[in-house]
């Protein structure tokens, strides 16, 4: 028997899943961002943003409207949605792109899916209501299941402390998942987040990381967002806005481990690394075989005496 093609269903939008690695590209419309890099309020700034990411290899644009750091305070969500809805339709319109909103809130979902948006990337868990899978169920768009420990800017009083942190985590992700198919979000179109820094310790962000197969047994697609996180800090001494490098052997390391989408700041950088791990660990013998052209000898290249053999060819 055949097995079905899995795919990924975001309204008009489907995206083929295992042959190769989705770049979804960050666009904080925020200046309060902790990697130092949104555009604020400037809708003119986030058109190139998102049009310099898509030319350079970006699949989806996720759009913020608010900072998800717990010392910075909500944004009050009307004026929010309608910021963010200026900002996704002039983008959807200019670019062709996948959007998706990052947002929690179900009036800020409502309103960027009727801005053109496809995908709701929620970092809530649910934890704060289930508005958002509403709103993507309204519009036939996907939806993020993202892991977190507490509601959006609530920071817990004492750390978390996990019996069994990946057991905890995939079940928590499963319930997710059966709540936003409850609410009629269609399963093709629901992703799901193990949620790194959310509710975790550094180390304990690494050991997800180096347990992502055990999240594929969901089902879904599995998207990892750890772009310049703190762990990478913690690991390497680097400041947010010097983190691209380790950004992108993370990327690498989780394609390996069953990355179907990787959200990053450092888009150009990152699609390469994602084309080489797709290559490498998506692949099959032949994909890259060689031709006549591909061969150093055949592109005109001048040998190197004493190291070039010479062939008899009467």
């Amino acid at each position: 028997m055949t097995t079905p093609a899995r795919v990924l269903r975001v309204r008009d939008r489907i995206l083929p899943l295992g042959a190769r690695t989705y770049v979804m590209a960050i666009l904080n419309l925020t200046d309060d961002s902790f990697s130092g890099d949104g555009v604020g309020d400037d809708v003119d700034a986030a058109v190139r943003r998102a049009l310099s990411a898509v030319e350079d290899g970006a699949d989806i644009i996720d759009i913020g409207g608010e900072s998800a750091r717990a010392d910075v305070p909500a944004r009050e969500p009307r004026e929010e949605a309608q910021f963010v809805a200026a900002a996704i339709g002039r983008i959807s319109r200019e670019t062709g792109a996948i959007i998706s909103v990052d947002t929690y809130k179900a009036q800020v979902a409502d309103a960027a899916l009727s801005a053109g948006a496809h995908i709701v990337n929620d970092i809530s868990g649910f934890k704060d209501g289930a508005g958002t899978a509403t709103a993507a169920a309204k519009y036939g768009a996907g939806l993020v299941v993202n892991y977190t420990f507490e509601r959006p800017k609530v920071r817990p009083a004492e750390p978390p402390v996990y019996a069994d942190l990946i057991a905890q985590h995939v079940a928590f992700l499963r319930q997710g998942v059966a709540e936003a198919e409850r609410l009629g979000v269609n399963v093709e179109g629901i992703i799901i987040d193990p949620g790194i820094a959310f509710g975790k310790s550094h180390d304990e962000d690494l050991r997800v990381l180096r347990h992502l197969r055990d999240f594929t047994s969901l089902g879904r697609p599995l998207l990892v967002a750890a772009s310049r996180k703190h762990f990478i800090g913690s690991v390497t001494g680097a400041p947010s806005g010097h983190r691209e490098a380790a950004t992108v052997a993370v990327t690498a390391l989780a394609i390996a481990g069953g990355a179907d989408i990787v959200r990053v700041h450092d888009v150009a950088s990152n699609v390469q690394a994602a084309r080489i791990a797709d290559a490498i660990v998506r692949g099959g013998a032949g994909d890259f075989a060689p031709s006549r052209e591909s061969w150093p000898w055949a592109a005109g290249v001048e040998p190197i005496p004493g190291t070039t053999i010479e062939h008899d060819r009467d």
